[in-house]
């Protein structure tokens, strides 16, 4: 059987942040509507997936992925649609799995569930949940997902949520299973727990050389191997910007991010990045994807000599970005960029594609 192709896509939070240059907010509903064209064009060109994150911040407007996902289905026709990520330690396993097994329905079997932890915990305490739980609140609540997933009828019990007694969960999705991936954040009990459950894994690189997570990704092999379970797709989630002038990449993305990620930073205890430190992080062995497509295709293929992961998606607005860049970053990642990196990643695993 042939391999998959590497399949390449675009994660959004859905930011709301004041334009780095006015700033100024925009209004929320236009927002949304930009946020619909851009997923509209990255299904027009050939982008495999488009993910919307989780958050209950003022600088995010995604608090409801499932929502915006069911939207997009409409405009869309061919696109992957997943969270990344549903904060599932302050939700609802059932309500979950019921909202995706329905974008699932209206997109016609397009839907996946990227379940994490999170980044943030204002869900926790807004949902009413102790942060002293928090490992075992999504253990506990991955464990019933998967059971609803692989069974209509479910008998349950646990330490956060009612019983469950012999009861039917609906509705069921077009896919049998519905995909659900496991994103984590780089430590190695959240890798072997993925593993371990024969999951699919999302590993988020926002800093610091790609070279040290390379363990965690023989981690995830050697203990999905050891336990029998076949081999998942593994995927690597990255900020970056590309645009036709490389300069021009490198000052939107600095300034747009900076403002963000220095706030968050801020709440955090970091020190302020400076130009200098981000600019060291588009080079080739750094973790933003930052450039014109040339240099986005090398740092792509660089990665997947170190990891042999299968999908990549990047995160363009990290922070408030003039909307006809955006368009024009996806067009250049779906025309210019996924293209070569299809056909580069198929020739080494299937070498009859290169003279074809």
């Amino acid at each position: 059987m042939e391999p998959k192709p590497f399949e390449i896509g675009l994660y959004t939070f859905v930011e709301n942040t004041p334009d780095p240059y006015t700033g100024q907010l925009q209004d929320p509903a236009q927002r949304m509507r930009d946020l619909l064209e851009q997923a509209h064009l990255a299904d027009q060109v050939g982008l495999d997936v488009f993910a919307v994150g989780e958050h209950h911040r003022e600088e995010y407007l995604a608090s409801a992925p499932a929502v915006v996902l069911a939207a997009i289905a409409a405009r869309t026709r061919r696109i992957r649609l997943t969270s990344a990520v549903t904060v599932l330690s302050s939700d609802d396993p059932v309500r979950v799995f019921q909202q995706f097994a329905t974008l699932d329905l209206l997109s016609g079997g397009r839907a996946e569930i990227m379940a994490g932890r999170g980044s943030f915990i204002e869900s926790f305490p807004l949902f009413g949940y102790d942060l002293d739980d928090y490992s075992a609140l999504f253990e506990e609540k991955l464990e019933l997902l998967l059971k609803i997933r692989a069974q209509e009828r479910v008998t349950w019990s646990g330490r956060f949520r009612p019983a469950l007694h012999d009861q039917p969960v609906y509705p069921r999705p077009v896919q049998n299973p519905l995909p659900v991936w496991v994103a984590v954040g780089g430590t190695p009990q959240s890798v072997v727990r993925a593993a371990t459950l024969g999951l699919p894994m999302a590993l988020a690189i926002i800093g610091g050389m790609p070279e040290r997570f390379a363990p965690l990704f023989d981690l995830y092999r050697q203990t999905a191997r050891r336990l029998g379970h076949a081999p998942q797709p593994l995927s690597i989630n990255s900020h970056g910007f590309i645009a036709d002038d490389p300069r021009e990449a490198l000052e939107l993305a600095y300034t747009s991010s900076s403002y963000i990620m220095n706030r968050i930073g801020q709440e955090r205890g970091w020190p302020p990045q400076s130009r200098a430190q981000y600019e060291a992080s588009t080079g080739l062995r750094g973790a933003n994807f930052v450039g014109h497509p040339e240099q986005i295709i090398e740092k792509i293929l660089f990665q997947h000599k170190i990891f042999g992961h299968q999908r990549f998606l990047l995160q363009l607005t990290v922070g408030t970005l003039p909307h006809r860049k955006v368009l024009r970053a996806i067009e250049l990642l779906g025309t210019e960029v996924a293209p070569v990196v299809r056909k580069e990643i198929a020739s080494k695993s299937n070498p009859s594609v290169a003279t074809t």
